[in-house]
């Protein structure tokens, strides 16, 4: 068998050998020990103008067998998030109707779906904060009527219009009361939104901290938990131990998630992950181990995604989509390396090529001759000669 051609910044290609794909085995009951969500991408029609500024067209046979595929893991999906293009190619219109299919999907399984409820359907870039309060409102609505659980995320236009922490805790104080059932906030850190880079009133985050904290201790019937990314595991944890214990925190770090998950002697956080869409079979296995009591083990299965997480999401960390949907190329969940907006080509060979080393290290190729076939074949169409390759090793051989 061949191995895998990979290529370097400075043109140059080695060949590894290709590692064996783990044998994990899907839960045979629900997760017990952590909660997981795992934010999914969508995948477009192949044939569609996926060119920038184009409506999405999105194909949903494909988009909804992936979140299928989450769910056999025993995960719960977290969809029209950021993952899912939100603000980078996912309009409005797209949105809703990802919305509808995916509670609609959900309830056919008794799976975990919980989706994002923001401000973006409006186009004006400034509006007041009693428009925020609506457009909030709006999309609230239009979610729970669909059947599925809230994420309320962070607003750009509340990021505009707010001038102080006050003007935040108005705002979540008014639409939280507006809300059915408990929700899960949202804190997006400027390295995946530029924008977002004094929410909650402040570019100090002990600051911002303290908004949110004081929001959620308000409103703490009408609040299950809070998604930080940040970037920042000290931070994460910071707030963690200052949470009621009505809410959980919900890990949305890329960078730190196996510590953060696993907890110390007074807290842990649950997880709302990207990266969990990229190693859905690994992040599993993982939570499986943590119910038998077996920490060894979930570090030893969890431990070296870790690297391919950093990958994926490193700087400029917004473009992590195009690595996200890079994986399900790869996997074999979708017929083309294409995205909405023209934002499969956002990063660079080289820097596949590294994802590539990193999935097969960790063993997240899941079928590993068809993932390395296609990536040869992408670097055929690039004028990058594929050399023949040493015979496949296994994964433990590769790790060693």
């Amino acid at each position: 068998m061949t191995g895998l051609t990979l290529l370097a910044a400075d043109g140059s290609t080695t060949v590894i050998p290709l590692a064996a794909a783990p044998s994990f085995s899907k839960p045979r009951r629900p997760l017990e020990s952590r909660v997981a969500y795992a934010a999914a991408h969508v995948v477009p029609k192949v044939w569609a103008d996926n060119t920038p500024g184009q409506p999405a067209e999105i194909d949903w046979d494909r988009t909804l067998a992936y979140r299928h595929h989450v769910w056999s893991w025993g995960l719960g999906v977290a969809d029209a998030m950021d993952t899912a293009q939100r603000n980078m190619g996912l309009d409005a219109a797209a949105t809703r109707e990802l919305i509808s299919r995916s509670a609609a999907e959900a309830a056919t399984v008794g799976a975990n779906l919980v989706v994002g409820v923001n401000t973006d359907h409006v186009d004006d870039e400034s509006i007041s904060l009693d428009q925020v309060i609506d457009a909030y409102k709006e999309q609230l609505h239009f979610t729970e009527d669909a059947g599925a659980g809230v994420v309320l995320m962070a607003s750009r236009h509340l990021a505009r219009a707010a001038t102080t922490a006050d003007d935040y805790r108005r705002v979540y104080r008014e639409v939280l009361a507006a809300a059915g059932t408990p929700v899960i906030l949202h804190w997006l850190g400027a390295a995946f939104d530029p924008s977002l880079a004094s929410y909650f009133g402040s570019t100090e985050t002990d600051a911002a901290s303290d908004t949110l904290v004081s929001i959620i201790e308000y409103n703490r019937d009408k609040v299950a938990g809070v998604k930080m990314s940040l970037l920042d595991a000290g931070s994460e944890i910071a707030v963690r131990e200052r949470l009621p214990e009505s809410a959980r925190m919900f890990t949305g770090d890329d960078f730190n998630y196996v510590g953060l998950i696993e907890g110390d002697e007074r807290s842990h956080s649950d997880a709302l992950l990207g990266a969990f869409t990229t190693i859905a079979p690994h992040a599993s296995a993982a939570i499986q181990a943590l119910d038998a009591g077996d920490v060894a083990e979930y570090r030893r299965i969890l431990g070296p995604t870790e690297a391919l997480s950093r990958q994926i999401f490193a700087a400029p960390t917004y473009y992590y989509k195009t690595g996200v949907a890079f994986m399900s190329w790869l996997n074999g969940h979708q017929p083309a390396f294409s995205m909405v907006g023209g934002l499969h080509a956002a990063r660079s060979l080289p820097h596949l090529s590294e994802i590539v080393r990193l999935a097969n290290e960790s063993g997240a190729l899941e079928r590993p001759e068809l993932a390395a076939a296609r990536w040869h074949s992408l670097l055929t169409l690039n004028g990058v000669e594929v050399s023949s390759a040493p015979a496949r090793s296994t994964l433990e051989e590769v790790l060693v």
